[in-house]
């Protein structure tokens, strides 16, 4: 049976960067945006990705995505095939609204930002990527949630509850005199949260092992080996989740001195690191060359992506987004990533300043021009 994508048909812009108003009608096949640099083509891919939980590609502050010349409030409005059919989709901030948190409606109805999971599957790759296996580990920790908020809609909420009580418990012991009952109620809290966001990462990377191991590799994506470096992953490799939920809560208990003397919890899942290797050269990302770490990159995405069109048996491969990811590729990676992308057959959107870096899947996708605020086909 033919996948069914996940997939934006209809996608509505207010004031959102450098949109005042602009709607953008298109199918369940990959989409090309082409203009010049600052013409808003990155923009439209920001949009998509806050129909997912989290900041999106950019990670940009709420309140900075209205338009310079608007009255300080932003939308994006979707209409999409998602997880559990068709479904209407809004976000954004009203002008004047308190507070850096967006508003998010499901059916014209209000809905936590975690509900978004439950609806739309979305990766992404952008060039500030590209630095991914030498930057620092939060980075990389950042990339495995999307991996796995994408196969389990509610890591998001788990992740962000572990970062709220981390945040209460760091700030009960600043006090001289902490309340020691309160302590023991959010550190019981906190280490199921902790041992929930372990685990669900830890399957992630167990399932992209598992895919790699099936599909192995070649010259163009290398095959890789891909390990999440933690206590508490390492832990549930031996012991069950409730056994590692207990050490842990005793641990943060007698931390607590050293954890106050620091000014941050020193243990945890905020402090695990993801290990990807070049199997074929047997290095480290980190040390292969930069084109080799874009395809590795690149391949590590591709097969995560299947793995969320084949989970549970739905057969719906998420949306891509791939901003400016043909620029350095060469000729032979370009047409081995349009081939996979159109195996996979889902709707990518890609970006470039050049329509001759598509050439090879325009005949197979919807290329359009940006410019002056404006979406329209190519000519």
């Amino acid at each position: 049976m033919s996948a069914t994508p996940i997939s934006v048909s209809r996608l509505t812009l207010t004031d959102f960067r450098n949109y005042a108003r602009h709607t953008l009608e298109v199918d369940a096949r990959p989409v090309v945006l082409t203009g010049a640099n600052g013409a808003g083509k990155t923009n439209l891919l920001e949009a998509i990705s806050l129909l997912v939980p989290g900041r999106g590609l950019r990670r940009a502050a709420f309140e900075t995505l209205a338009r310079a010349n608007g009255n300080g409030g932003w939308a994006v409005a979707a209409e999409a095939d998602g997880l559990l059919g068709e479904v209407r989709i809004g976000t954004g901030i009203e002008a004047g609204q308190p507070g850096t948190a967006r508003s998010v409606r499901i059916e014209r109805e209000p809905a936590p930002v975690t509900a978004l999971g439950d609806h739309v599957a979305a990766l992404w790759l952008t060039p500030a990527m590209d630095g991914l296996f030498t930057g620092p580990a939060a980075d990389r920790r950042r990339f495995l949630d999307r991996l796995t908020v994408a196969l389990e809609p509610g890591h998001a909420a788990q992740s962000s509850r572990f970062e709220k009580l981390m945040r209460q418990r760091n700030k009960l012991l600043d006090d001289d005199m902490p309340d020691a009952r309160w302590l023991d109620a959010v550190e019981t809290e906190m280490a199921g949260a902790a041992v929930a966001v372990s685990a669900a990462r830890r399957e992630t990377v167990m399932r992209l092992s598992a895919t790699q191991a099936e599909r192995g590799g070649d010259d163009l994506f290398p095959a890789f080996s891909i390990v999440i470096e933690g206590e508490l992953e390492a832990a549930l490799e031996g012991a069950s989740a409730t056994a590692v939920e207990d050490h842990y809560r005793e641990q943060l208990a007698a931390m607590r001195r050293q954890d106050g003397a620091a000014g941050r919890t020193l243990s945890g899942p905020h402090r695990s690191d993801l290990a990807v290797t070049h199997l074929g050269k047997n290095i480290a990302a980190a040390l292969a060359s930069t084109g080799e770490q874009k395809a590795l990159l690149i391949g590590l995405t591709l097969a995560h992506a299947d793995i969320v069109s084949r989970a549970e048996g739905r057969n719906r491969p998420p949306i891509l987004l791939l901003d400016e990811i043909a620029a350095h590729l060469d000729d032979l990676r370009r047409a081995a990533l349009y081939e996979r992308l159109l195996d996979l057959n889902c709707q990518a959107w890609m970006t470039g300043t050049d329509r001759a870096l598509f050439s090879a899947i325009s005949d197979a996708a919807q290329p359009f021009e940006v410019a002056g605020g404006g979406v329209q086909p190519w000519d």
